[in-house]
């Protein structure tokens, strides 16, 4: 048996465009009913630890009129057992349900949709093995609803997403690198941000699309390769976007790679014209900020560090540890330069895109445990991530 979860289903994937070969297996919430605005629910497959599998596509079944938002995470061991669990804030736990987190070891995000993204195929050859000798023994889908109105008829729900997969080794290796911040906007304001982290691993890391996530005050996400020479900071563009946009991934359009010492840097600009404070946290009244890089390598596993997040304002911004920063970061239309182009910057002043944020301070664990307002069950899993891998940029 595949999958361990018994509603395998197998077809070919012919619109897709790729081999004929390939297998689909529909991973979606099992008729659930959430009562809550701002229900998380999680639901796990378990994968045959005998053998490996490829995927290869993703192709969601959802509608922003029911989910907010959905993630793949991949998993060593599940937050628990059951078919379904509250995996949100436990304040909105619907009560009958069992609460944990998505994970209870070895997490990571293999895929994100929002606002109706279309599906999304691999490049030829690149895939995300999980069974068999992966870390990922179990995928758990987690779909945020903010939202229930739809549900007070009693109405059930079957978002998720369908994978598609194949028994073939694939030579190439699919990773996410998941970045993201915690912090808090302030009212009549525009602020940045920010993360950024040095890999430390000797692989070579081709990028190949991104996707941005925000609520409603981001304006533009960004993502750059910085290299330092010499006490000046080489920026090259990976992506950016208007998170407002449909939260697909995107292409990458210039053939880029990152290696060891390499700084990937990402920028959420936010715009409030609220009269309280917005903070970063898991519900539609607050903020995300968030970039996913995803990229393959040729090595036989993708990176080891998953996720790169910092305090985020105003506890960290970029200029605390980088220099001739582009300032075009939160500019879309204006930019003078196409994507991947690599750009110099010595000194020049701020332009209306790109006011300066107020200055940064020094952050304390009691700064940090408030301005960290993700979803409460995936902060130790980042903090343990943190960690493991250190920081040279933002400091945790």
């Amino acid at each position: 048996m595949l999958w361990s979860r018994c509603l395998l289903t197998v077809a070919v994937l012919g619109a897709f465009g790729k081999a004929e070969s390939l297998k689909r297996f529909p991973l979606l919430m099992p008729n659930v009913t959430p009562e809550k605005a701002e229900t998380y629910f999680c639901t796990p497959i378990r994968i045959d630890p005998t053998q490996e599998y490829y995927i290869t596509a993703f192709q969601p079944n959802a509608s922003m009129e029911t989910a907010h938002h959905m993630l793949l995470y991949g998993c060593t061991t599940p937050g628990t057992s059951q078919e379904v669990w509250n995996c949100g804030e436990m304040a909105l736990a619907q009560s009958g349900i069992g609460t944990a987190p998505p994970c209870k070891t070895g997490s990571q995000i293999i895929y994100a949709w929002a606002k109706d993204a279309p599906k999304l195929v691999l490049p030829e050859g690149v895939a995300f093995k999980v069974g068999g000798s992966s870390p990922i023994q179990y995928l758990i889908l987690q779909v945020h609803y903010a939202s229930v109105e739809k549900f007070k008829d009693g109405s059930k729900d079957d978002s998720g997403v369908f994978l598609y997969y194949t028994e073939k080794k694939q030579p190439k290796s699919a990773g996410v690198l998941l970045m993201g911040t915690g912090g808090r906007i302030n009212p009549q304001s525009v602020e940045y941000l920010e993360t950024a982290c040095e890999l430390n691993e000797d692989k070579v890391i081709h990028p190949f699309a991104f996707r941005t996530h925000t609520h409603a005050l981001g304006r533009v996400v960004s993502g750059f390769k910085v290299q330092r020479t010499h006490g000046i900071d080489q920026w090259t563009l990976i992506g950016k976007m208007d998170p407002q946009l449909p939260q697909m991934f995107y292409p990458v359009k210039t053939d880029l790679t990152l290696t060891k010492g390499d700084v990937v840097a990402a920028r959420c600009t936010m715009v409030s014209n609220r009269d309280r404070v917005t903070r970063i946290g898991s519900t539609n009244r607050d903020e995300m900020c968030n970039f996913y890089l995803m990229y393959w390598t040729e090595s036989p596993e993708p990176l080891r560090q998953k996720y790169c997040f910092s305090p985020g304002a105003p506890f960290y911004y970029w200029r605390n540890e980088l220099v001739d920063i582009p300032r075009d970061a939160s500019a879309l239309d204006l930019s003078p330069f196409p994507p991947g182009r690599s750009m110099h910057h010595h000194s020049a002043a701020p332009s209306h895109m790109d006011p300066l944020p107020p200055p940064a301070r020094e952050l304390s664990p009691i700064d940090l445990a408030a301005s960290l307002e993700l979803a409460a069950f995936d902060l130790p899993a980042l903090m343990q991530n943190q960690r493991r891998y250190g920081r040279r940029y933002a400091h945790l």
